[in-house]
């Protein structure tokens, strides 16, 4: 090698005019390519330093060994054991794990020429630029075998160094000057002089493995024992072998930098896959990856919650409101919408909430098991508040259905309270139609005496009519006034007529007064008696009226509910029917009368003058009778069809008994056998969960009972069926008790596998967990799953705490009670008490955990930087670190610092970031 190579002093052809322009190491960059390429200006005639070509030999020689060991070989004389090709070919395989071409096995010159060639060719396919010939390395040219090493070197142990952006030499001496930063007496600058004392080589050694030397203890004075020292250690623990000699790195001005930067290259490769940052970055990942999984869970239930509080917030005011259209379609087509309410909205909603509650507690408890703060949703969100918000719901909705089923009985009592109204007045106007003005004539003034006696006994007849009408009269005013009380949507029309008749029934009565006292003293002069007449319009004015009530009360609508109501209104019937003989006597009494009346003014040649005291004519009569037998069959006929119709109701109550009788013990059956499996668990948790989703997938095909029972239910609410004597069970009770099975359900599977998670979580054991349970069962006298502070005193006791009874006890305990009852309630749940227990018998990670883990990464610095998380951690976790990470504040400090004490104790809730 020639005296350029010397004047390069391993700088690959940069001279020693170009370092003092500024192009070393602290100048402008190389890149990798140029320090791939050897030096084009090298003189092959040229002599190679001596001092630095046996520094070369030597390193490079152990440098290789270093490799070929790896295969049981080595070489000894490096300008002669490459030669023949072989083992430079087999140094190749060994470094870059692959294989290549097979050697040609001969001894003659070209076999030899050809291997090496075969090695130059698999270095230059890997980008290197050569500039040494085959036959140079065959004929054993120190020079050129050396160059040829130092490039492979370069390719295959240092190219690949990257640090912060910075490849190759400039990455190595990178890697050099943080490690040895934070050391006294080195700094690092270059490959030659800055390792001469041998300090920068014990700092390496000791940053990594701070076991195996005591640096406070050595001197920058005594350069050979550093040298020495740092060359032993390494050769005897850390795998490298002694590629320098100490003496004379020493004794040389400038060590030769391409000895340097080889030997230092192997303490990076060395150190490169250190155990101790993997176990940190891992300790790290599973730390900050269970915090990304509960701010998932947060973020999941403020969602939940919010949207389980709006519908509650929408529906609310539509069960608190209690007003209709006043109609009875407009209430059956509300009553239609509650009952979708029920059946398909508010299931959904229900297993919401449960699953809200579920998630929180499992959120607390995982929160609980790692150490973290207690997740506290914001305000309006908790658990109580979506507690409260329900309670208000169902509070609402409580007497929502009893209330509109009382307003379809009061608008079908108002539908038929109006129609008896308008039928009553109709009769009661037919039968007062002319009266009024006919009682303010004076006609009787110009009647002889005859027609006045006539006039006065007609009068007498009208008013024992007149007394027989009062009791309509009253019962069109009494059905008025309960209208009115009903709030009946026409009630004006209703109280203008009902007035209207009273106003006339008043004057009719007034000026029946005022015509009998008129007549009265007419009836002074006028003495004229006619008998048959007279008994005529006694026997007619009663018959009359009775006829009139048969016909209004043959007509009149019936409003019953049950099959014991009608057959009563069948036996008044029967009753009624069974008078009709005496009725029909009566009848051909009053025709007698009228025939005789007619046979005697035949009899002495009279014309049969109208009755004077009466206006009821015998036809008329003759007519209402056989009205009245004409409407016996037809009520017959109405009596019979409204008892087959609440024959068939009766069938509906029994049917919808019969199916509620067996649903609602079963309902019963399965509270009880869920609350057994509650109170005590046999075998494992998971026999146990299996347990649970058993029964819960039998819930899941008991459904189509209780969707049937609602079939039943509904068919019952649209016959207007309100009462079931049959059954004590209602479809609200077994609706009721249907929901809260199946959320007992789901909190208890949640339940057992929040306790399965704690014994994987915790490492605490399955008899362990079953002790605790059995030792909480035996204080839980009343199965409510919760203790009172005497309770669990004794419980912790019988489970071995040695609680005193004296003033210290009292205070342990009170510590005890602070930890498991925060919220100061006065008792112990089952979960807080699982909880505590878990706690005092197992292990937990911990804050100061993880501020030695982060410390690890970090070099041992309290700051760790943004180029050190992405190098150890995940691309989304330490971008996650990054976003959530105060800046370093401390003195020592330096740009882009991140303080990890301040966020591990974050994470662990005992501090804020």
């Amino acid at each position: 090698m020639s005296a350029i190579y010397h004047e390069t002093n391993g700088h690959n052809g940069m001279s020693t005019k170009q370092q003092r322009n500024g192009n070393g190491v602290n100048g402008q960059k190389k890149s990798v390519d140029e320090y791939m390429m050897p030096e084009e200006e090298w003189e092959r005639e040229a002599v190679l330093d001596p001092a630095w070509e046996r520094q070369q030999k030597k390193t490079f020689t152990a440098w290789c060994n270093s490799h070929l060991r790896k295969v049981e070989t080595s070489i000894e004389n490096i300008e002669e054991d490459f030669q023949n090709g072989l083992k430079l070919m087999l140094l190749l395989e060994v470094i870059s794990n692959e294989q290549l071409p097979k050697p040609d096995r001969g001894r003659m010159r070209f076999h030899k020429i050809a291997n090496v060639n075969k090695a130059l060719d698999f270095i230059a396919s890997k980008g290197v630029k050569l500039m040494v010939g085959a036959e140079e390395i065959v004929d054993g040219n120190l020079k050129m075998t050396l160059g040829m090493i130092w490039t492979i070197i370069l390719r295959f142990a240092i190219q690949d160094i990257s640090v912060e952006e910075m490849s190759a030499k400039e990455g190595l001496l990178l890697w050099c000057q943080r490690k040895t930063s934070p050391y006294k007496n080195v700094n690092v600058q270059n490959f030659h002089t800055s390792f001469k004392d041998g300090l920068a080589f014990c700092a390496l050694i000791h940053r990594h493995r701070p076991d195996l030397l005591e640096y406070n203890k050595l001197t920058k004075d005594d350069p050979l024992t550093n040298l020495n020292l740092a060359f032993d250690i390494a050769e005897k623990h850390l795998d490298i072998p002694k590629m320098i000699d100490a003496e004379e790195i020493n004794n040389s001005i400038k060590a030769d930098e391409k000895v340097v930067m080889t030997y230092v290259s192997s303490y990076y490769h060395a150190f490169s896959t250190t155990q101790k940052a993997e176990q940190a970055a891992s300790r790290i990942c599973k730390v900050l990856g269970i915090n990304q999984e509960n701010e998932h869970m947060m973020a999941e239930y403020e969602r939940l919650a919010s949207d389980l509080l709006e519908w509650i917030k929408q529906k609310r005011p539509w069960l608190e409101n209690r007003s209709t259209d006043n109609t009875l379609d407009g209430s059956q087509a509300k009553l239609g919408e509650f009952r979708d309410y029920c059946r398909s909205q508010k299931p959904p909603k229900l297993s919401q909430k449960a699953k809200l509650e579920t998630d929180f507690n499992t959120l607390q408890t995982r929160l609980r098991l790692s150490n973290r703060p207690i997740f506290t949703p914001t305000e309006g969100k908790l658990i109580a508040d979506i507690v409260e918000a329900w309670k208000g719901l169902e509070l609402a909705e409580k007497g929502f259905e009893d209330w509109l089923l009382r307003e379809l009985r009061r608008l079908e009592r108002l539908d038929h309270l109006a129609k008896k109204f308008q039928h009553k007045c109709d009769i009661h106007e037919e039968w007062s139609n002319g009266k009024i003005d006919l009682f303010k004539s004076s006609d009787f003034k110009q009647c002889s005496l005859n027609d006045l006696r006539a006039l006065s006994r007609k009068h007498v007849a009208f008013e024992s009519d007149l007394a027989a009408h009062q009791d309509r009269v009253e019962q069109i005013a009494a059905i008025a006034q309960e209208l009115n009380v009903l709030g009946y949507d026409q009630i004006t029309i209703v109280n203008e007529r009902c007035q209207k008749i009273c106003n006339e029934w008043d004057e009719l009565g007034d000026l029946t007064k005022k015509r009998r006292s008129a007549l009265a003293e007419a009836e002074k002069v006028v003495e004229r008696i006619d008998s048959l007449f007279l008994e005529y319009a006694q026997k007619a004015a009663s018959y009359s009226n009775w006829l009139d009530g048969a016909r209004e009360d043959l007509v009149d609508m019936f409003f019953i509910h049950t099959l014991d109501e009608i057959c009563g209104l069948i036996e008044a019937h029967n009753q009624f029917k069974a008078t009709l003989g005496d009725a029909n006597t009566e009848y051909k009494n009053i025709i007698r009368l009228v025939e005789e009346a007619r046979q005697t003014c035949q009899e002495n040649n009279l014309d049969l003058t109208p009755n004077p005291y009466t206006n009821i004519q015998h036809d008329e009569i003759t007519s209402k009778w056989n009205e009245v037998q004409t409407l016996v069959p037809q009520r017959d006929q109405d009596l019979q069809a409204e008892h087959t119709k609440q024959q068939q109701n009766e069938r509906f109550r029994i049917q919808f008994a019969q199916k509620a009788n067996v649903v609602g013990p079963w309902i019963e059956e399965q509270h009880e056998q869920l609350q057994q499996l509650t109170v005590q668990v046999v075998g494992t948790l998971e026999q146990h969960q299996k347990q649970l989703e058993t029964m819960e997938h039998s819930f899941t095909q008991y459904r189509p009972h209780i969707d049937e029972l609602e079939k039943y239910n509904q068919q019952i609410q649209e016959c207007m069926v309100f009462e079931n004597r049959h059954t004590p069970y209602t479809m609200e009770v077994i609706r009721v008790a249907w929901e809260q099975l199946n959320t007992q359900l789901t909190r208890q599977i949640a339940e057992i596998k929040n306790q399965i998670y704690t014994l994987e979580k915790k490492g605490i054991s399955e008899e362990q967990m079953n002790e605790f349970r059995a030792s909480f069962a035996h204080f839980d006298k009343s199965r409510s799953r919760r203790l009172d502070p005497k309770e669990f005193r004794s419980c912790l006791i019988a489970c071995g705490y040695n609680i005193r009874e004296d003033r210290q006890g009292d205070a342990d305990f009170q510590r005890i009670m602070t930890n498991v009852d925060p919220t100061q309630t006065g008792f112990v749940t089952f979960e807080s008490f699982l909880d505590f227990m878990t706690r005092e018998n197992s292990e937990e990670d911990n804050v100061d955990q993880l501020i030695l883990a982060f410390k690890t990464l970090s070099g041992d610095k309290p700051y760790i930087t943004a180029v050190e998380l992405k190098r150890e951690l995940p691309a989304d976790q330490s971008a996650w670190c990054i976003q959530r990470m105060k800046p370093y504040t401390g003195s020592d400090s330096i740009p882009g610092a991140y303080d990890y004490k301040t966020f591990s104790s974050a994470l662990y809730g005992e501090s804020d970031l």
